[in-house]
């Protein structure tokens, strides 16, 4: 199955939830994100081709780490549930996340994050990726 087909399959299924939710129950949803582009306004490219995989990530940040540089190869998005995160692109690209904040990350871009607040950042992230390949590449 493509991963147009996949998608939309999802994105229906989501809806018949969602509508169902909604008639049963006093249910409020709140749209993150959605966007075409990452943070940085880069345009996302293209889904990779092969087995659809998706990876969820939670990720714990200690206060005043600062994460290797490194670069996603597929489309990724998250939301900063907890505490304060920093992401600086090798360009010098720089974005600053608060709890709630979602991210539509860079895509083949070198960048880090850094905790420069006093608790730990916890995020969640979703990657789009394909089977076996990797969804982070460090320098």
């Amino acid at each position: 199955m493509k991963i147009k087909n996949i998608v939309l399959v999802l994105q229906l299924t989501l809806l018949l939830f969602v509508t169902t939710s909604l008639a049963n129950a006093n249910v409020q949803v709140s749209v993150l994100t959605k966007a075409t582009e990452s943070w940085d306004k880069t345009t996302l490219p293209q889904y990779p081709r092969g087995q659809p995989q998706v990876t969820i990530l939670r990720i714990l940040i200690p206060s005043g780490s600062i994460l290797p540089l490194h670069t996603h190869p597929v489309i990724n998005a998250g939301v900063l549930i907890k505490g304060e995160l920093t992401v600086v692109t090798k360009n010098g690209k720089t974005l600053h996340l608060k709890a709630g904040d979602p991210i539509v990350e860079v895509v083949n871009t070198w960048h880090y994050g850094k905790n420069e607040g006093t608790e730990p950042a916890d995020i969640i992230v979703f990657y789009a990726g394909t089977k076996d390949a990797p969804i982070t590449v460090k320098e």
